[in-house]
């Protein structure tokens, strides 16, 4: 029976932990691949006259099992574990971010205003209000009420990490911030957002990447009711920065802008003079 469960936990992408306890309570366990020391996983398992269990990651995986191969409702005491699972994953989860929000501003406080840097030079963008920690450029994020949640580190060959353990989610970086906006454009990488400022002069709002972008599209909404949303989307070959600009342009009433080249972002398009 337990195999049995631990080929469903695979099935569904979920490595399981070697030694699986079917007592019916809830367990928490490390996933292979994740950072040492996390416990992203979670099940139960019953393995009594009619043996089932649940199980689920920090990713939103979730699954069931059952011997007889039919759907098992939850019952009242399993749905009690699962919610007491996840309101200890929300707790942990924002202490994370706050630890992590309070060593950001350390870090920023400690670097130095960027004057230059090899990514500058590499995507032709000036500083703006980056700054410099060792050799890396750094990236200041804010949330939605304007406070340092975060930061991204940028290598001088491009790499890039955010900070461990830190809020992203509908947090950004911006530049050029008005009191008196009227229009905001809106995109995913830094740099493209460096170059969309210097070429319009427009407030740019960065979403960091593309799984971000519709989250911080309706931060922006909420934080100006009024603004004119232009979303400027990447020209990805895969269609995916097409799409998601798309999306996000859609759920706050704004427009989207593409690149006319396939491959390219608007830094790429920009940098190069506009030129097809």
């Amino acid at each position: 029976m337990i195999n049995e469960f631990k080929a469903a936990m695979q099935a569904a992408g979920i490595t399981p932990p070697n030694h699986i306890i079917g007592d019916g309570q809830l367990h928490r366990f490390h996933i292979g691949g994740d950072k040492s020391g996390t416990l992203n996983g979670v099940y139960f398992l019953h393995l009594d006259s009619n043996p089932n269990g649940w199980f689920s990651n920090w990713r939103g995986t979730t699954g069931k099992w059952s011997a007889n191969g039919k759907a098992q409702s939850f019952t009242h005491a399993m749905r009690q574990q699962v919610e007491q699972e996840r309101k200890q994953r929300e707790e942990e989860k924002q202490l994370r971010h706050e630890q992590a929000a309070v060593n950001a501003r350390k870090i920023w406080n400690k670097s130095m205003p960027a004057t230059h840097h090899q990514y500058l030079t590499n995507k032709r963008v000036q500083p703006h209000d980056t700054r410099l920690h060792h050799d890396s450029l750094v990236i200041p994020i804010y949330d939605e009420n304007k406070w340092l949640v975060n930061l991204q580190f940028i290598l001088p060959n491009g790499d890039k990490r955010f900070l461990s353990g830190a809020k992203k989610k509908g947090c950004f970086s911006a530049i050029g911030v008005s009191n008196e906006l009227k229009t905001l454009l809106l995109c995913e990488g830094w740099a493209t957002g460096a170059s969309l400022h210097e070429e319009t002069g427009q407030c740019v709002v960065i979403a960091l990447d593309a799984g971000n972008l519709l989250p911080v599209a309706q931060a922006v909404r909420r934080m100006f009711p009024y603004v004119s949303i232009i979303v400027c989307g990447d020209n990805d070959l895969s269609g995916v920065g097409q799409k998601v600009a798309i999306e996000a342009a859609a759920s706050v009433n704004g427009k989207y802008k593409i690149p006319p080249n396939v491959g390219q972002d608007w830094n790429d398009f920009l940098s190069n003079g506009g030129q097809n």
